[in-house]
């Protein structure tokens, strides 16, 4: 860091020298929610509960999430819902100081080391360009900041100052997260009005159920998976499996649904953004939310 980026040698030894090393992050990274059978992975984050947070996060920030929607193409109701399944609309931001998270991902985590020692240089370089005290900065066992769970790499790339106030505050201005998960999105391909997932009837495909296969609809149709609503034919998706309680549940999912997993590259996770999403769009006709 201090050849490449020229920060000061008795700055870090410093604080490096107070950075703790938890075995609580190396266990917590090792057995990530996904591991959980789908319809108890669901239930934790599509809930009443949370669909009610979600509206009043929706109805308090109405302006800045029409506004996001209108600038970079991203529906509010998905927005609101990586909000609501990464922070609870910032009610669970994280324990962990990020330093000694990263720190200890960074050198004692040798499967991903590469990846969080690039993430600790990114949180270095961030600290110094936002002028915070590397050791005040608290987040999730991985890492991530803020109500959106940004990992320092996505904030120095994504992160916006969407309340105009001249600072990106990802914690304490919802208006900047809110556009900054925006940004995210489109950023990684989201385009505006195309279809997320529809569920398919597909007992009868090969008798294979998931399949990675990206094929227009009319192919999907041709193989006999049937989605149960209106889709263009000429749409490009994949299908995929949740196992439930009394069998399986098939979806057609598309490029949009695959933006969402680079926030977080899990199936489950994607289907539950989309899933709660849709609550929040239902539940939010009576606010007149839109």
């Amino acid at each position: 860091m201090v050849v490449k980026h020229q920060f000061k040698r008795d700055e870090l030894e410093t604080a490096f020298s107070r950075a703790q090393h938890l075995p609580t992050v190396i266990e917590a990274i090792s057995r990530p929610a996904t591991l959980k059978p789908w319809p108890e992975y669901r239930a934790a984050f599509v809930n009443p509960e949370r669909v009610r947070y979600g509206v009043d996060f929706w109805r308090k920030h109405r302006a800045s999430l029409q506004k996001a929607e209108r600038v970079y193409g991203v529906p509010q109701e998905v927005i609101v819902a990586v909000i609501g399944v990464e922070t609870v609309f910032g009610r669970d931001t994280g324990k962990y100081r990020v330093l000694d998270s990263l720190t200890t991902l960074a050198f004692d985590y040798p499967r991903r080391s590469d990846f969080f020692r690039s993430e600790l240089e990114n949180y270095l370089l961030l600290a110094r360009d936002d002028q915070y005290n590397l050791l005040d900065v608290r987040g999730s066992y991985a890492g991530a900041m803020g109500l959106p769970q940004f990992m320092p790499s996505s904030h120095r790339k994504y992160a916006v100052d969407f309340n105009g106030n001249r600072r990106i505050d990802l914690l304490g201005e919802p208006d900047d997260a809110i556009g900054s998960v925006a940004n995210y999105l489109r950023g990684y391909g989201w385009i505006s009005g195309k279809t997320i997932a529809v569920r398919a009837l597909a007992g009868q495909h090969n008798g294979t159920g998931a399949d990675p296969a990206q094929r227009t609809v009319a192919d999907w149709v041709a193989a006999r998976v049937e989605p149960v609503a209106s889709v263009p034919q000429a749409e490009i998706a994949r299908l995929t499996e949740f196992t439930i309680e009394d069998g399986k549940e098939y979806w057609l999912v598309f490029g949009n649904f695959d933006v969402i997993t680079r926030y977080n590259n899990s199936d489950f996770y994607a289907m539950t953004v989309f899933q709660l999403a849709e609550a929040l769009k239902e539940a939010g006709k009576s606010s007149k939310l839109k």
